[in-house]
């Protein structure tokens, strides 16, 4: 009996999560974001970019919203290295995904530089909402593993099917890749001060589009962070000088 419940204990967790949960949690998310790519394919072969070359940004690059932002900056007319500097600046998140990541995930060295291509905003959220040290590895490799193939597969048929449509503006399709995108990062904004930033940088970025030349608004949208964490920390400030000074009053 006792050795039963070990193995019940085991295949559950401590939170109470089996490992069936878990995988069926992490191809939910793998299969659903993974279709995605086929919007990336036909934006990408839509900017100009040939199916080679949007098969291996989807193979090497492998984070949506910095593909998507770099095929949009080079559609618009952007210098190649201003589209890859926003695209680079929106992927610097992953690196922050990266440090929590690898203390949950304790990896061999060996293996820990294959794991990196797979953090994305989808794999760490899988896995930052396991209870388990096993539970974080199965939802991270089956989410990574699910959404990586399809991603890819997706890419090239997207990237096929736009070379052979030929005009994808006039099919309407140039709408896809921002549209996925918006649908990709809505959910996140789950606090007041990323819904604040997320205002700011659309206000940046859609005032700003007129008067600088393709993908400039995109970097400049980027100080919305900085600005808001300013206004929030002398916001803190405040209020927490304002409660030293009620303390005080109350003390004499």
């Amino acid at each position: 009996m006792a050795e039963k419940t070990t193995s019940e204990d085991t295949r559950a967790g401590v939170g109470g999560k089996s490992d069936a949960a878990v995988v069926r949690d992490a191809l939910g998310v793998g299969v659903a974001v993974g279709l995605s790519g086929f919007a990336f394919g036909v934006t990408s072969a839509g900017s100009g970019l040939s199916v080679l070359q949007s098969c291996a940004l989807s193979l090497l690059v492998f984070t949506g919203a910095s593909q998507f932002a770099l095929v949009g900056a080079l559609a618009a007319g952007g210098n190649p290295l201003t589209a890859a500097a926003g695209a680079f600046f929106l992927g610097v998140r992953n690196a922050f995904y990266g440090l929590r990541l690898s203390q949950l995930l304790a990896l061999p060295r060996v293996v820990r530089p294959f794991a990196a291509q797979w953090v994305i905003d989808e794999t760490a959220a899988v896995a930052l909402a396991q209870p388990t040290r096993r539970a974080v590895r199965i939802g991270f490799g089956v989410t990574g593993l699910t959404l990586y193939v399809l991603w890819n597969l997706t890419t090239l048929v997207g990237a096929l099917g736009a070379e052979a449509i030929g005009d994808t503006d006039a099919w309407g399709l140039d709408a896809a890749g921002p549209a996925v995108f918006l649908a990709l990062l809505a959910p996140m904004l789950t606090s007041a001060m990323e819904r604040a930033v997320a205002g700011i940088a659309v206000l940046l970025g859609l005032g700003l589009l007129p008067v600088l030349p393709a993908g400039v608004p995109v970097l400049v949208a980027a100080l919305a962070a900085p600005v808001a964490l300013f206004v929030e920390g002398r916001r803190r400030g405040r209020a927490h000088r304002g409660d030293v000074n009620d303390v005080s009053g109350e003390d004499r």
